[in-house]
């Protein structure tokens, strides 16, 4: 079933048609408050910063292009997306939480009024670190001698933005098509293309003729490939057989054994180890911009100023460029290792296969099962990692050297298209389950 006769066949049913409708109407509101600009910012200033930034324009990306007009919902579903992983982190480290997220239903919904919980803390601190970075900045986004009033004026649009983008995110997942956090992030990044291909062309050419747009015929022609080998790899699953054994269910009933597979995404981790790596290689320009207004020939200055220069990822010096982007790749190949095994636990997964009289062909059940999956794993999370890597890092610099167009504009190209392809896909197959179980219910009747 492809896109077209997907979408149509959904727009035939007065169900699926209202979650459509609904969906695309939440979205529409949502573009509708990414254009409305928090008031005291200078618009020509921003621009400028956000040219120069490759890492804001990482952050701008997850915001819609919120974060590059300084709107309403500037920090997009940074917040929320942090407090998740943080939550999903502590079902590791805590046992109360993980005995919680067993609970069923009612620790579901604990568990998400915690993250709710924490977004709000964590949109806040982020709030208040933006105002700083851009009071700092070079130029100054924001007036260096901000009132207390307008500082808290400010903190609390950017958290209530937040706030009900989470909302919005979890009425389309309630009522709508897909995940609603997903979908925000993808409608903003598409949103946002057209004016940065426009921009990103205007930049490039003189009007010479057709040979000033020959770059850009061989950077569409790589966007196509590598469109085609992230659906390849999304879509990628190493299938681990299963035999489930015959057993009494209900002490009459017999239930027959059946063979199935467990199926081991290729890219478990998704786009999540992108926005672990973001945080820690976008800390020590927060950290810098602190110090940004200490005395000139003070050493917080000097620092702040060599860091702010040399610590991007297109910077003057090459030497550095190449670490910045190793350590972004390291960071980036090291949390999906990292967040695999916190949302994939062998052990808890060998111990339902006992528990439901199901076994791999050839391995003891219990530890001997564990330790096969956990090996299986690292093989399959190595390419997942490999691959995260090379779309976010190494690609944006080889199309820069293959079509010339500078990396600074091919930095985010990567990663929209992964976070682009993967919501897609993800919520094309909702739309297609929906449209099965509806086709079975018809035929029942």
């Amino acid at each position: 079933m492809n896109l077209l006769q997907a979408v149509y066949n959904a727009l035939r049913l007065p169900e699926l048609r209202n979650k459509l409708l609904f969906t695309a109407g939440m979205l529409i509101i949502f573009r509708l408050f990414a254009n409305i600009a928090v008031p005291g910012a200078n618009s020509a200033a921003l621009q400028t910063l956000f040219n120069s930034t490759a890492l804001l324009g990482l952050l701008d990306l997850f915001s819609g292009g919120g974060l590059s007009q300084f709107s309403v919902v500037a920090m997009g579903m940074n917040p929320y997306i942090n407090a998740s992983i943080i939550m999903q982190l502590m079902t590791v480290v805590s046992e109360r939480i993980k005995d919680i997220s067993k609970e069923g239903e009612m620790g579901r919904r604990r568990i998400t009024r915690y993250t709710r919980m924490l977004t709000v803390a964590l949109a806040a601190g982020q709030a208040y670190g933006l105002t700083v970075l851009f009071q700092n900045s070079t130029p100054n986004v924001l007036p260096t001698n901000l009132e207390w009033f307008t500082r808290l004026a400010i903190i609390l649009t950017l958290t209530s933005g937040t706030v009900m983008l989470m909302w919005f995110g979890e009425l389309i997942t309630e009522y709508g098509i897909g995940n609603g956090i997903s979908l925000v992030i993808f409608a903003g990044i598409i949103a946002r293309g057209p004016r940065t291909l426009i921009s990103t062309v205007q930049s490039h050419t003189t009007g010479a003729g057709i040979g000033d747009f020959l770059p850009f015929i061989a950077f569409g022609v790589i966007a196509l490939a590598v469109t085609a080998f992230i659906i390849e790899v999304q879509q990628a699953v190493r299938k681990i057989p299963i035999q489930s054994a015959q057993r009494v269910s209900g002490g009459t009933r017999t239930v027959q054994g059946r063979a199935s597979y467990l199926p081991l995404r290729v890219n478990q981790a998704g786009v999540i180890p992108i926005i672990f790596a973001i945080s820690i290689m976008f800390f020590p320009t927060i950290l810098a911009n602190y110090f940004a207004a200490a005395p000139v020939d003070s050493i917080f200055y000097k620092s702040s100023t060599w860091i702010r220069t040399n610590f991007v990822p297109t910077g003057p010096n090459i030497t550095m460029d190449i670490v910045y982007n190793s350590l972004y790749f390291l960071f980036v190949f090291g949390f999906t290792y990292f967040y695999t095994a916190v949302t994939f636990d062998v052990y808890d997964v060998a111990d339902n296969l006992k528990r439901y009289s199901s076994f791999i062909p050839g391995i003891r059940p219990g530890l001997q099962t564990a330790r096969y999956l956990g090996a299986v794993l690292n093989r399959v999370t190595f390419a997942g990692a490999v691959f995260l890597g090379f779309i976010t890092v190494v690609l944006p610099i080889l199309t820069s050297r293959i079509t010339g167009i500078g990396s600074q504009q091919l930095y985010l190209g990567g990663t929209a298209i992964l976070i682009v392809v993967g919501v897609a896909l993800d919520t094309m197959k909702q739309l297609e389950t929906q449209l099965i179980m509806r086709q079975y219910r018809g035929f029942i009747r």
